[in-house]
């Protein structure tokens, strides 16, 4: 009990510095706003209040931080010009209304659909409108009504400034960029918050001068709202935009401050609830409005703020509007003698920092740049909601072509046809297909490359129909995706779960289970039966009908960290696989206790009919360093020391010397790192010659239907080499070369090259459905 009082304590305390920290940000850049819209500057303190306060305690998300909305600056403004301040009030109170209306309706998720680029560039369309307007304050001259206007009114605005209030906000832009790089002894004064201390800068610099201050008017006579005079679908357009940005901008600052307080440490407040979260802010917006208040939204800024500084309640938030609530009644004189200039530079910046080149980039990448940018001159040009409505248009316009444009190309290269199909498969391309299909040769080798997300019904039978014709007139296809990967996998491969390693996984920790049902291993199994076997059965079933066939014999280590079906793409019925310790394939006429290895080469060679052997071995490999530090004498009888006297011929061959040095081995592009690395490099090889040594390899070699590999896995690196072995060198398995050569004809024995990057891929089945199907469940 006492234990928990102490967490309640510390809680107590960080809410208390947090809701300080918040305060002194809250107090400057309330003031800015309202400078920026025209409003009376104590309606940016009435709106930090209440936003505290009531949206503080009834709100969804508790370590967001409501105030004067920043999105809505441009907004306001102009209504403030076009109405009139107890207009604005009132048309802050019918938007919170709505928004209680939206949120009793449960549709707040519903904001989250919006394309991101969309808000990006609404964000960036009203921070270039906010810095343009607020540069000219800094001059010292007021802002036009409209942002065409303020740019073209900068010229001559720059010709005839105040002398000294632009000199004001470059110190305030100053202090504000410098304040967080603060190092050494000065670091300690990075606890003052930086708004905080560029204002209280630039007002220490000012005293004396003669520059415009802020000027609060008296708290005795407070603006009450009055409904708009004018068209009533104007007043209702004005309605909907406060309603829809002040909505937007709460919401996804609620997911951004949510996803920062998972981050860290220690207790979390709860998830933010959305719908609730949008209740606070409409009852937040009528109360503002009621009391002559701004707009009232949820703050990232100030949010983010809220978090870092330790907050862990919502007591942090309600706290921060009661400071701000005793300092517009009890500091006004203090605030007083604020520089206009300073306010107006920190609002600038503020709006500057709303154009973020990491979500341009980030946008850029996904292709929604046109979005973006139709959206930022839309709401520079014409307004916040204009913007928002064509980015809107163009986010569904660019939707649409997507979905239903596709080019495709039928291009001849070494030996072999590729048809690229570049967008979404659909219907509406089925025709464009088929013609392409048409052009290509009876018995052609064809690649199919796929750069698209989507295949519908039609397109995959079309696509289907043509490859089971195309096969029954002796031609050979590969489906490939479009960044030139092989599409192999058989049925279901791309819906079952990826593996996940048990260590430290939350569903198969040692607790979770009984110790005595078989603890993470009997979760796993579990788990598979749950998630996987209902997506494999008819994969399996199959299997089991028709009986197992497989064209790879995969001869590997019994480390734990090789995974071989993940290492080789592979799935049930692909790799026939032999792991022991060492990877070890002991010649013919070895003790009795080596007959399971041979016997396992015996019946994938002689019955099942494998057409390649891979040998892999790997980094770190615990038998390799037994073998160098081994001290048992030649007639240990212990099963590890009898079993690694088989690897003695490695180690023997290690100590030669050749031309490429110790053991005649050698990794392509870097050194060999140590000689236990050197020693698995030379294992594979000596195995890789004992397999010759079996009468049916060598026979099967000899007929040239069975050829031999040699590969090596990097583990901390997940890089596979496959062994020339004329040269004794290995090259890495590079992303690009899954496609080089699909239909090279095998090599010697032995050869690397195409067909040794190929293991655990297979093509189409003869029913030229199994690739199809399987491509199909992957896009």
């Amino acid at each position: 009990m006492r234990l928990h009082s102490l967490d309640r304590l510390t809680c107590y305390r960080s809410d208390l510095s947090a809701s300080i920290t918040v305060f002194l940000i809250a107090v400057p850049l309330s003031l800015g706003l309202a400078l920026a819209t025209g409003a009376p500057l104590q309606a940016g303190l009435v709106a930090a209040a209440v936003g505290g306060i009531v949206a503080g305690c009834l709100g969804g998300a508790p370590l967001q931080v409501s105030g004067a909305a920043t999105s809505l600056v441009v907004v306001t403004a102009g209504l403030v010009q076009h109405y009139g301040w107890p207009a604005v009030c009132a048309i802050t109170v019918l938007a919170g209304l709505a928004q209680l209306l939206l949120g009793a309706l449960r549709v707040a998720r519903a904001a989250l659909a919006v394309s991101p680029a969309v808000v990006h560039g609404m964000l960036a369309g009203i921070g270039t409108v906010i810095a343009v307007g607020q540069l000219h304050v800094v001059l010292g001259g007021s802002p036009q009504n409209s942002a065409i206007a303020n740019i073209a009114a900068l010229p001559g605005q720059l010709m005839d400034s105040h002398p000294i209030t632009p000199v004001i906000g470059a110190l305030t832009v100053a202090v504000l960029l410098g304040w967080p790089r603060l190092r050494g002894r000065a670091r300690v004064l990075r606890a003052v918050p930086a708004p905080l201390a560029a204002v209280a800068v630039a007002t220490a610099a000012s005293t004396g001068l003669s520059v415009p201050r802020v000027e609060l008017p008296s708290w005795s006579a407070p603006v009450l709202p009055s409904l708009p005079e004018g068209p009533v679908l104007g007043v209702l357009a004005a309605v909907v935009t406060v309603t829809l940005v002040a909505s937007m901008e709460s919401l996804l600052s609620a997911v951004a401050v949510d996803s920062l307080q998972a981050k860290r440490p220690g207790p979390q407040a709860p998830a933010a609830g959305l719908d609730r979260e949008l209740l606070g802010q409409g009852l937040s917006n009528v109360v503002s409005g009621m009391l002559g208040g701004m707009p009232v939204a949820g703050g990232a800024m100030r949010g983010s703020a809220n978090v870092e500084a330790g907050a862990r309640t919502r007591r942090a938030t309600v706290l921060h509007g009661g400071w701000v609530l005793i300092c517009a009644g009890a500091a006004s004189k203090a605030l007083e003698a604020i520089p206009l200039a300073a306010l107006a530079a920190l609002v600038m910046l503020v709006g500057a920092r709303m154009v973020s080149f990491a979500h341009i980039r980030n946008i850029h990448r996904h292709r929604e740049f046109p979005v973006y940018a139709a959206t930022v001159g839309s709401v520079v040009v014409f307004g916040v909601l204009q913007g928002v409505l064509t980015g809107g248009a163009v986010a569904v316009v660019l939707a649409m072509r997507r979905l239903t444009h596709a080019r495709v190309t039928v291009t001849e290269e070494d030996g072999c046809h590729r048809v690229r199909v570049t967008g979404q498969l659909t219907f509406l391309a089925v025709p464009r297909l088929t013609r392409s299909f048409a052009q290509l040769p009876e018995g052609a080798d064809v690649v199919v490359e796929l750069d698209g997300s989507f295949m519908d019904h039609a397109a995959y039978e079309a696509l289907s129909a043509w490859s089971a014709r195309h096969r029954s007139h002796g031609g050979r296809l590969v489906l490939g995706d479009g960044a030139g990967r092989t599409v192999m996998e058989p049925v279901g491969a791309h819906v079952c779960r990826p593996w996940t390693p048990w260590r430290n996984h939350h569903c198969t920790r040692p607790a979770a289970v009984p110790t005595t049902s078989g603890g993470q291993l009997l979760s796993g199994v579990t788990a598979f039966q749950r998630d996987t076997a209902p997506l494999v059965r008819e994969e399996l079933a199959r299997l089991a009908r028709e009986g197992q066939s497989p064209g790879q014999l995969f001869l590997t280590c019994a480390d734990s960290r090789l995974v071989t079906s993940m290492i080789t793409s592979s799935g049930p019925g692909d790799l026939f696989t032999v792991r022991n310790v060492g990877n070890l394939m002991p010649p013919p006429g070895s003790d009795a206790s080596c007959d399971s290895v041979a016997a396992a080469v015996e019946y994938a060679v002689e019955v099942l009919q494998v057409s390649s052997i891979t040998v892999c071995g790997h980094s770190g490999c615990g038998a390799m360093q037994a073998l160098l530090g081994s001290d048992h004498e030649p007639g240990a009888q212990t099963p590890l020391a009898r079993w690694l006297r088989h690897g003695r011929p490695s180690l023997a061959r290690l100590s030669r010397t050749g031309p490429l040095g110790r053991g005649e081995v050698a990794v392509a592009d870097r050194p060999i790192a140590d000689d236990q690395e050197r020693l698995a490099l030379v294992n594979v090889m000596t195995q890789l010659d004992h397999l010759m040594a079996h009468p049916c390899v060598t026979r099967r070699v000899g007929e040239g239907t069975l050829q031999l590999h040699g590969m090596y896995f990097h583990v901390a690196e997940a890089q596979a080499y496959i062994v020339d072995r004329s040269t004794g060198v290995f090259a890495a398995v590079r992303p690009d070369a899954a496609l080089a050569g699909p239909f090279a004809a095998p090599g010697p024995s032995g050869a690397s090259g195409a067909s040794g990057t190929s293991l655990g891929n297979a093509p189409l089945g003869p029913d030229g459905q199994e690739g199809v199907e399987g491509l199909a469940t992957k896009v």
